[in-house]
């Protein structure tokens, strides 16, 4: 397993879709789980994704192409978990067989929405993952530049630094840079804290805010994501890192956005209902704001954007008067 670990990714969104691309690289064989049992035939037979990136095309002899987790799970050693944050449970409740042996790398983006833990404290409670066993991959990469083969950079974080070396190696190429760091909680809640933020920037855009204050809003947002992962987790870190300042701005400014696209609907008047039935992804954002604030009513750290999203959001108040007022606290 140490030599030449087998690999299998959860998940058929466009995520998914690119990290099963970059494995395609370095690969003869990945196990590869998805739901839906017409989008695999459809893999199989036209040989990519119908729904995401479907400019992508596999060597499906490379694709061990599975509906059931259970067989994906039971067949890799490292597992790779791309699903949006508010179907882990549901997918997870699907498993019989243990994960304590597994390697598991999260690329998810959120918190779990029914008990409000990262993904990888969600795994050690759950399901007795150890922290050594467990890993995050973070960006700054968009799924849409890893299709077009657009120079991209990722993090892998993960305790033990051996483990980290062999996803990142799996994950590298001509086109992906990786780079390890052992900052795994810390990236993790970089990765969430992002979203809401990019939702943030969204808003503004929505309710005509220009680049000038864009540029304060995430200037202020990186300050405020260093104080909210310094009381979450204190340990020696540079805020301006890619993991944690390049993936905020990516994802603040990036037309690729799901989370910007999210918060611009919500600026120009959509509700949050609406918002969602317009778009064909999820905006993980939206669940990280509400598990964000709650975390922070404990922690107390001074989060006037995340407050502000979350009043709009949750609280259903009027974006132009939370933002006006929102305004007045940024420097």
């Amino acid at each position: 397993m140490e030599n030449s670990p087998k690999f299998g990714v959860i998940g058929g969104g466009s995520w998914a879709t690119a990290i099963v691309k970059m494995l395609s690289e370095n690969l003869d064989e990945i196990n590869w789980y998805m739901r839906s049992k017409t989008a695999i035939e459809h893999i199989r037979t036209q040989d990519h994704n119908p729904n995401y990136l479907s400019s992508v095309e596999f060597d499906v002899k490379q694709l061990r192409l599975s509906n059931d987790i259970n067989e994906v799970v039971k067949n890799s050693d490292y597992l790779i978990f791309a699903i949006p944050s508010a179907f882990v449970k549901a997918e997870l409740d699907k498993l019989v067989i243990p994960l304590k042996d597994k390697v598991i790398f999260s690329a998810i983006k959120g918190i779990v929405p029914e008990t409000s833990l990262i993904v990888g404290e969600h795994f050690n409670k759950e399901y007795g993952v150890l922290d050594e066993n467990f890993g995050v991959i973070t960006g700054p990469c968009h799924a849409e530049e890893v299709a077009l083969e657009r120079l991209s950079y990722l993090t892998i974080a993960c305790q033990d630094e051996k483990k980290a070396t062999i996803m990142a190696n799996h994950l590298q190429s001509d086109y992906i840079t990786c780079k390890t760091s052992d900052d795994v909680t810390g990236t993790e809640y970089a990765a969430m804290l992002k979203n809401i933020y990019a939702i943030a920037a969204g808003i503004a855009h929505g309710l005509g805010y220009g680049d000038n204050f864009q540029s304060v809003l995430m200037s202020n947002a990186i300050r405020e994501m260093k104080k909210f992962i310094k009381q979450v987790h204190k340990m020696k870190r540079n805020i301006n890192d890619s993991a944690y300042l390049g993936d905020l701005l990516v994802t603040g400014y990036s037309v690729f956005s799901r989370n910007r696209m999210f918060g611009n609907m919500i600026g120009k008047g959509y509700t949050v209902k609406s918002a969602q039935m317009e778009m064909s992804m999820i905006a993980e954002g939206y669940y990280a704001t509400e598990s964000a604030y709650k975390i922070n009513q404990k922690k107390a750290a001074k989060t006037p954007i995340i407050d502000a999203v979350y009043s709009i959001l949750y609280e259903g108040k009027n974006p132009k008067k939370v933002f006006n007022k929102l305004a007045e606290k940024l420097d």
